[in-house]
């Protein structure tokens, strides 16, 4: 069974299937691209929440930077949010993002 949280016309937010919750691609708000970290993560926190899942249960995260030179600052948000011991599979590229003023993209998958 597939379960789809918050569809609309584009996609869902959240598709679970056998276990597993795929969220949609998250940005933040923020003028720096640890601002928009912060903020985007607070975002897959919260939908994370709604998939009945969390940041222990993370199986894979893709990250997108519009520029690879903000590496660094994402990491030393990112480093702080995840739990350690449960850091899921990870990919980091750069990337046209759809807005000029977004910095960060991040799409998880977790176990529920």
């Amino acid at each position: 069974m597939i379960e789809r949280i918050e569809t609309g016309q584009r996609m869902s937010k959240i598709v679970k299937h056998s276990g597993v919750a795929y969220l949609c691609g998250q940005v933040g708000d923020g003028a720096t691209v640890a601002e928009q970290t912060h903020d985007c993560l607070s975002r897959v926190d919260a939908l994370l929440e709604k998939a009945g899942s969390s940041r222990e249960q993370m199986l894979q995260a893709v990250i997108w930077l519009s520029d690879m030179t903000d590496f660094a600052e994402m990491n030393a948000v990112w480093d702080a949010w995840v739990p350690e011991g449960h850091a899921p599979a990870r990919a980091c590229g750069e990337a046209k993002l759809a807005r000029q003023e977004l910095k960060v993209e991040i799409i998880v998958t977790a176990a529920c």
